[in-house]
């Protein structure tokens, strides 16, 4: 089986190259990926591209789709947004088939390496394979050196690439039972869509860690980390693929197996935060609605008088309005975000650095001048930005300023698929929450408790319980061994993790 692939290391295309650039100091936590797959349509690459268009905020580096037109299977992959590398009708044409997988990645502190696009591509015994991931395997390291002395070369730094080793060499004769003996032999997050000649394969980890939702367009079945891409494309959400499910659609349907031990089950609760788009139904909620829960409960555990509810836009707008409504303070778009800011295209020096956060935010003084606010937002990471927004709030005239974060205090770097700085980096890991005020320059400052988010997505989280998500950034509470931790330091961890990311 060929592949119509792309050069290992071509030049990346012009213009933007991935990211805002107003997160110049990486003072925000980033999604790694997210993945989409189509069996049955005809125009199954065209769905696929405006699905990823649906999850551009999950992966902002690179993107990439194969698709298999019944002969041979197609590739395209670049560096940069989806738009930048999927918009010719040549190009879809020659990527047209009935069957196929996409993928979108962010970028990670281990550089931008094309060789690390996906989805990946191998030609086995049985033929070939394309697969996309979204996560982190934290056994990865153990792995790879084991499979290298077994004579496996790798073409990339991606951890996906030892799954597809894996599948390799395994000794079963089936492509599903291939996978299912590499998947039993790693650890840590996944969700993956994988395609072969005859069938699109959908799998997610056996604790549900990373998202993956099923959905139906007429006759065709569709793979997606979010629903709001089945919502582009016109498709019907169906369900979520269970923890621990594998999913084979090929020309006789769906069969579902679940091949993994039961466990319980910890899907990422930063995902109701922040990371999946507000109009997205995660595990059954709506997100929109468990932001504005959340903004509701850290009102009721942190009120203050004051006399407007600010959010940091975007992703600070839900639990505003939640915030608002539960305190009876007016919601008032006090910073306005402008959506057009791009990578700088001069090395800046200290002077125009400073001001990268005013070329994606600006105060609106008429709103903020003289009052008291409360500044809502979804998160502390390094702290830098929080400063800065703050500086801007008193600069235009605020008399007081309150922050309050829809999450708890982030003091855990995560080790399962999104890309966060090392504990040493992250403020609250070393200071108070007092001194973490004094740090920002506001009068006052709260985060949400773990209880109070377990309360606000409709769960209880009593002691002596293990939680029902995984919240490991904000307690330690870590679901998986962390294999490849426990050999290297963190900081030399991070730096590998985050390299070999998607």
């Amino acid at each position: 089986m060929s592949i119509d692939s792309d050069p290992l290391f071509p030049l990346p295309p012009a213009g933007n190259t991935g990211g805002d650039g107003a997160d110049e100091d990486g003072d925000t936590l980033h999604e790694e990926c997210g993945v989409f797959g189509i069996f049955g349509d005809p125009d199954a690459a065209a769905h696929t591209g405006l699905g990823l268009h649906a999850l551009q905020h999950r992966g902002q580096e690179a993107a990439g789709i194969v698709s298999y037109n019944g002969r041979v299977f197609q590739s395209h992959r670049g560096l940069g947004h989806v738009s930048e590398n999927f918009n010719s009708e040549e190009l879809m044409l020659r990527l047209a088939g009935h069957m196929a997988i996409g993928h979108v990645r962010y970028a990670t502190s281990g550089g931008t390496l094309f060789r690390n696009v996906q989805p990946l591509f191998g030609d086995f015994e049985f033929g070939g394979l394309a697969i996309g991931h979204n996560g982190n395997l934290t056994n990865a390291l153990s792995l790879r050196r084991q499979l290298v002395r077994r004579g496996c070369l790798f073409q990339s730094t991606s951890d996906t690439e030892v799954i597809v080793h894996l599948i390799a060499i395994s000794s079963f004769s089936t492509v599903e039972d291939r996978m299912i003996d590499a998947l039993r032999q790693i650890e840590g997050a996944y969700s993956l869509v994988a395609m072969t000649k005859d069938a699109l394969i959908g799998v997610r980890d056996p604790l549900g860690i990373r998202p993956l939702a099923l959905g139906m367009m007429g006759g065709a079945y569709i793979l997606t980390s979010e629903t709001c891409a089945l919502d582009l494309i016109g498709a019907e959400f169906v369900r979520d693929i269970e923890p621990g499910e594998l999913v084979i659609i090929d020309a006789s349907g769906l069969r579902s197996i679940k091949p993994f031990p039961q466990m319980p089950r910890r899907f990422c609760i930063f995902e109701y935060i922040y990371f999946a788009r507000p109009d997205s139904l995660m595990e059954g909620l709506n997100v929109y609605s468990v932001r504005k829960n959340i903004g509701a409960e850290l009102a009721r555990e942190s009120h203050v008088d004051a006399d407007v509810v600010v959010p940091v836009p975007d992703s600070g707008v839900p639990a505003a309005i939640g915030y608002g409504v539960e305190a009876g303070i007016p919601f008032e778009y006090g910073i306005i975000r402008n959506h057009y800011v791009g990578r700088t295209f001069i090395q800046p020096t200290d002077r125009t650095r400073n001001l990268g956060v005013k070329r994606k935010h600006n105060t609106n003084r008429a709103v903020v001048q003289g009052k008291r606010v409360v500044l809502v937002d979804d998160s502390i990471v390094r702290g830098t930005t929080s400063i800065k927004i703050v500086e801007m709030m008193r600069q235009a005239g605020a008399s007081e300023v309150h922050m309050r974060i829809s999450s708890p205090p982030t003091a855990h770097p995560c080790f399962f698929g999104i890309d966060t700085p090392s504990r040493e980096k992250l403020l609250a890991a070393g200071h108070t929450v007092a001194e973490m005020a004094k740090l920002l320059g506001v009068d006052s400052l709260a985060f949400i408790s773990i209880d109070g988010l377990y309360r606000a997505v409709g769960e209880s989280r009593r002691d002596n319980e293990r939680p029902q998500y995984c919240d490991a950034c904000f307690s330690g509470d870590y679901p998986t061994v962390l294999t490849d931790l426990a050999e290297l330091s963190e900081p030399v961890q991070l730096s590998l993790l985050n390299e070999r990311g998607r």
